[in-house]
């Protein structure tokens, strides 16, 4: 038995990189579209879909999973390594994932480029500054965050209500001291004191708006769209309203570029954008999928955190307004998930326990069903193997499954890369074969109240939704203002089908209470906010951050 497991990141750097031209030209794009960030990563200009309109897309692969847990279920991980494997198997294949956030990185959850034998690289780059998308996306809400304190200060024509400015600063960091601020302090000369507040990055409405943008274009339409605040007589005031939309994509036009870099096996890898999935739409840019789509014969993408709120997210937001449509959908789960959900403690896990499983993969057929019953689309489990799964475990959910239809195919790519997960990758081809025709959670002309109730009992199952008086209020007066029509985006949390994190595996008697709703008219959807869902994480007592260093040589360790 080995006394060392290879940390992600030893892993990372003993893999020999192929210049990130050479990946370019094996995915068929054109130097003319490759702008160079050193040797492994480039940005891809927007020109290369012109360029390749007319050939058709690929199959489209969307990878979710059952709700997660602490330990995480490798969901990213299952992604990557599902594009190393389609072409294991002779598949032209390319994937398409989300950038990381700084806050996570430093905080609990660690780095999101994958892990073991299934990572994109270079994994350093891509989990801190990468090519500083995130950074310009900050510049560019903050640049807001100014010019809307600065008409306040200099007059304020537009008779913004200091008490009902709804745009907040925003840095890409966990950093709760800064959910609830007091600004413009200090005298006359320093502003006009209000309260004030942060999010973070991720959460920033140009996070969604950059990632839904189809060009420059749409990106200073819905950039002007936003709403920064009301009036006194509640009427809303825009980004556009305040002249900030051009300098805003002006720092925003190298960002909106798809990054491109490689996974371990030099598979190509689109990582673009990063909005939260428990706050915003959690899911890579549209042009960065649509980019995916044209050179390889598969695109596999992901969506954030479990299917009833990244795939429903995935399908009801971004396939709605891009057009897009996905083959197949992978529902990824662990024995251990499972045994969590079935109330096992930590300590647990890893030995065989059929009755905790047992009670645990409700959890997993309940995704399973709405994937294939709510939205059409053929489906595979992937076990994400762990070396304490027994085979009694794994034929019971194989056997749970095949009930609903629905094949199981254990991958090993976190130990094995792209061999790893032939069978998946067998089992997904099978599944694009097949036809199939994509369904919503609702229609979009119902009512915001029925919108909510929809997702809440046909996604989660619950009895159905409660929306607060304050709640109500907002959902009125939203629809007064136009806006009725606009798809929802449920903030919750990722722990629970409920809104109660503590409500393990499949619940089931309980109604979701949504507290306020908030437009976000550039992004084009309506969130709804549930239970205490915040966008301003803390760091964890003893965070990553602890761990993390950097030696003489520039060589950087602790990151996962």
């Amino acid at each position: 038995m080995p006394t060392h497991f290879k940390s992600d990141i030893e892993i990372a750097r003993e893999t020999p990189m192929r210049h990130i031209r050479e990946i370019a030209s094996a995915a068929g794009i054109d130097d003319v579209h490759v702008e160079q960030y050193g040797n492994h990563k480039a940005k891809i200009d927007a020109k290369f879909l012109s360029a390749w309109a007319d050939k058709p897309d690929g199959k489209l692969i969307l990878v979710t999973a059952m709700t997660p847990t602490p330990a995480g279920e490798g969901k990213t991980t299952t992604t990557v390594g599902l594009a190393d494997a389609l072409r294991k198997i002779g598949k032209k294949s390319v994937v398409a994932l989300r950038e990381p956030s700084l806050g996570p990185v430093f905080g609990i959850k660690g780095g999101a480029a994958g892990g073991g034998r299934a990572q994109v690289v270079p994994m350093e780059d891509i989990n801190l500054h990468f090519t500083g998308d995130f950074h310009a996306i900050g510049a560019a809400n903050n640049l807001l965050a100014a010019m809307l304190d600065n008409h306040i200060f200099q007059g304020n024509a537009l008779g913004l209500d200091g008490r009902r400015v709804t745009w907040r600063r925003a840095v890409d960091m966990n950093d709760r001291q800064l959910r609830h601020i007091a600004s413009g302090l200090g005298g006359r000369v320093n502003g006009v004191p209000r309260e004030d507040g942060f999010d973070i990055t991720v959460a920033s409405e140009i996070m969604a708006v950059l990632c839904l943008s189809s060009g420059i274009d749409d990106l200073k339409a819905r950039l002007s769209r936003m709403v920064v605040g009301y009036t006194r007589e509640e009427t809303p005031v825009t980004a556009g309203e305040l002249n900030a939309a051009g300098a805003m994509a002006a720092l925003l036009k190298d960002a909106l570029k798809p990054n491109l870099v490689q996974t371990l096996e030099g598979t190509p890898a689109f990582v673009h954008g990063g909005p939260f999935a428990n706050i915003a739409h959690g899911c890579n840019s549209v042009t960065a999928t649509r980019m995916a789509l044209k050179p390889g014969d598969y695109a596999v993408t992901e969506a954030g955190f479990g299917a009833d709120l990244g795939a429903e997210k995935f399908i009801d937001i971004k396939c709605r307004m891009a057009g897009l449509a996905p083959n197949a959908a992978v529902v990824v789960a662990t024995v251990r998930a499972l045994k969590h959900h079935g109330g096992a403690g930590k300590e647990d896990l890893n030995g065989e326990n059929l009755a905790a499983l047992g009670k645990g993969l409700p959890n997993l057929l309940r995704h399973v069903e709405n994937m294939t019953k709510v939205f059409g689309l053929p489906t595979v489990v992937a076990i994400n193997r762990f070396p304490g799964d027994t085979e009694t475990e794994l034929k019971r959910i194989e056997a749970s499954c095949r009930e609903l239809g629905v094949n199981v195919a254990l991958s090993e790519v976190w130990s094995g890369g792209g061999e790893g997960g032939k069978a998946l990758a067998e089992e997904v081809v099978r599944l694009c074969d097949r036809p199939s025709e994509i369904a919503y959670a609702y229609p979009l002309d119902a009512s915001i109240e029925e919108k909510i109730d929809a997702i809440a009992r046909k996604i989660y199952r619950a009895d159905g939704a409660d929306l607060t008086s304050d709640a109500r209020k907002q959902a009125k007066r939203l629809t007064d203002l136009g806006f009725g029509g606009l798809p929802i985006c449920m903030a919750k949390t990722q722990y629970s089908f409920s809104d109660d994190q503590n409500l393990l595996g499949a619940p089931e008697g309980f109604r979701v209470t949504v507290r306020n709703l908030k437009v976000s008219a550039g992004a084009g959807f309506i969130v709804a906010r549930t239970g205490d869902i915040m966008t301003m994480p803390g760091l964890p007592k003893v965070p990553s951050a602890e761990k993390i260093d950097v030696d003489s040589d520039g060589r950087i360790s602790g990151l996962f």
